[in-house]
């Protein structure tokens, strides 16, 4: 049961003068983007991927169409939805020309994913006007040159635009006045904070907390007893407004990831392990791409009931090499085979993390530089010349690699 804490004292907010951060987020990015190439498709429920939902357009979403829901329960709540096939290429041009959007109305622009980013315009009153109006001008810009809607949300930090935005969709544009941001962030659901998945939302039910301005008013020392020291620091921060991040340009992925939507059935465990060396080619050529080397693989998987599992490994020393990142995923698939088999898989996701710079200067034993696997320089540059349905595994012949999502420039 909830019981306030009276006594937590009320924290600072650290933050800037003005709400001059733009949360810009488009709106069912892949959904819109056939709804704009297809006029068929306008005002119609559309779901795009047939295995598993990619994307719901919002009068799919009204039916209760999610991702990444199975096909078949999608179509099931909405047995009128139009279902189209993905195309990647599509969105990632679309992604492009809102990023120009997005860098003609400030240097100072922050990707978060190929249909989100942070973008700072504290510093552009004197040329540009008043951030709501800038606001209005980037989703004018956005609509007439891309044909995109877009949801924008304002305040005076990262965290509480981005809540803004989302708070704004379908189409809209939300701002967080300084004076008013515990009135706009303490009414809201807890899962509107960074952090709180359906784990730590249900943690918090079972307390009898479900607002943000009971988690407020509770205090930290009390979350702690229920979250853990780090989780409760963080949630009990966010839920004051802290947020001192800056919006940050020209910073390097921490992490890079892949997966597979496998549908519903059963796999065979070759089949899944095909699937795996697939996902790890694909990441090994970007990880050489952008000249890093990663130190953690992470297996990721997501079970026929839903629930979701992760396993990691460490290797001694950072690379790139694909066949030294591919035994480590192997072996985290050998350990979760036996869930597999008992509980079934839709999905099956890789991430490398612990990324850093590679240097091609630097020693080995005792002192040879540091080379790219020759295999792996060869398969990249077939692959760039031929595509890489040209040079796969011989595993993934019948199966293909599945679809490469749109990533933004590491």
């Amino acid at each position: 049961m909830f019981v306030s804490g009276t006594s937590a004292p009320r924290p600072r907010i650290q933050a800037r003068a003005e709400a001059s951060i733009l949360h810009a987020d488009l709106d069912s990015f892949y959904a819109s983007v056939e709804q704009r190439d297809n006029p068929r498709l306008r005002g119609k429920p559309v779901i795009v991927g047939s295995g598993v939902v990619l994307a719901a357009s919002y009068e799919a979403k009204a039916f209760g169409v999610r991702t990444p829901m199975n096909g078949r329960q999608a179509r099931r709540l909405c047995p009128h939805a139009i279902v189209v096939p993905p195309r990647m290429a599509a969105y990632a041009a679309a992604s492009k020309a809102v990023f120009e959007v997005f860098h003609d109305t400030t240097p100072v622009v922050e990707g978060i994913s190929i249909d989100e980013a942070f973008l700072d315009v504290g510093g552009l009153r004197r040329i540009a006007g008043e951030p709501i109006g800038i606001a209005e001008r980037l989703r004018i810009a956005v609509r007439d040159q891309v044909g995109l809607p877009i949801s924008v949300g304002i305040a005076r930090t990262k965290f509480l635009a981005k809540v803004a935005s989302a708070v704004a969709k379908p189409d809209g544009l939300r701002v967080v006045p300084p004076d008013g941001e515990l009135d706009f962030l303490h009414p809201l659901p807890i899962e509107r904070l960074w952090g709180v998945g359906e784990v730590t939302a249900r943690t918090l039910h079972e307390h009898g907390i479900t607002k943000v301005g009971q988690l407020a008013d509770l205090g930290e020392s009390p979350l702690r007893a229920i979250l853990g020291p780090g989780a409760a620091r963080h949630l009990y921060a966010l839920s004051w407004a802290r947020d001192p991040r800056r919006v940050e340009t020209g910073v390097r992925r921490r992490s890079i990831g892949a997966q597979r939507a496998l549908g519903r059935g059963p796999r065979e465990p070759d089949e899944i392990e095909a699937y795996l060396h697939g996902l790890t080619d694909r990441l090994g050529r970007r990880l050489r791409a952008a000249d890093r080397i990663c130190r953690t693989v992470v297996l990721r998987m997501r079970f026929d009931d839903f629930a979701r599992a992760t396993r990691s490994h460490t290797l001694t020393e950072a690379t790139d090499h694909t066949d030294t990142i591919l035994h480590a995923a192997r072996t985290l698939l050998a350990a979760a085979m036996p869930t597999i088999q008992e509980r079934g898989l839709t999905l099956i996701g890789l991430s490398l993390t612990n990324l850093a710079d590679a240097d091609p200067f630097q020693l080995t034993l005792p002192f040879e530089p540091r080379a790219t696997n020759t295999l792996d320089a060869t398969l990249d540059d077939l692959r760039h010349r031929f595509g890489s349905a040209a040079v796969t595994r011989a595993a993934l012949l019948r199966r293909g690699e599945g679809l490469s999502v749109p990533m933004l420039p590491d």
